[in-house]
């Protein structure tokens, strides 16, 4: 049997609905990432007003992506560990863990852009 691939903007569509369907579920599912996706919507505005170049807004709303971003990720890893068994595995433990210090780092990376460059702008 010959499976054919969806091509062209068929396949940016399917993309793009599948993509929406994760970031819903998400939202609905986890807290955090409904935390984080609350203060990216608060603060957007602040780096509009706090940014005094191009360059800086970007890395301001970069910072603000980056932690979703992880957030996400953490997410899949944990769907994936527990759809894997309930039973205590070290390996599955670890994962969780990992993908929680990936969140933990993009938090600090965040604060880092942001406090560099409120301070060199607000002094």
């Amino acid at each position: 049997m010959i499976v054919t691939k969806t091509t062209g903007l068929k396949r940016f569509y399917l993309a793009t609905r599948y993509s929406l369907k994760g970031l819903r579920a998400a939202y609905r599912q986890e807290p955090a990432f409904r935390y984080e996706t609350w203060a990216a919507v608060v603060m957007l505005p602040a780096a509009v007003w706090l940014a005094e170049t191009g360059l800086q807004l970007g890395l301001l709303i970069s910072a603000l992506l980056l932690v979703l971003i992880m957030e996400l990720l953490n997410t899949a890893i944990e769907a994936i560990v527990d759809r894997a068994g309930t039973e205590f595995n070290t390996l599955a433990g670890l994962a969780k863990d990992l993908g929680s210090a990936a969140v933990l780092f993009a938090l600090i990376i965040t604060v880092l852009i942001w406090g560099g460059i409120g301070y060199d702008n607000l002094s």
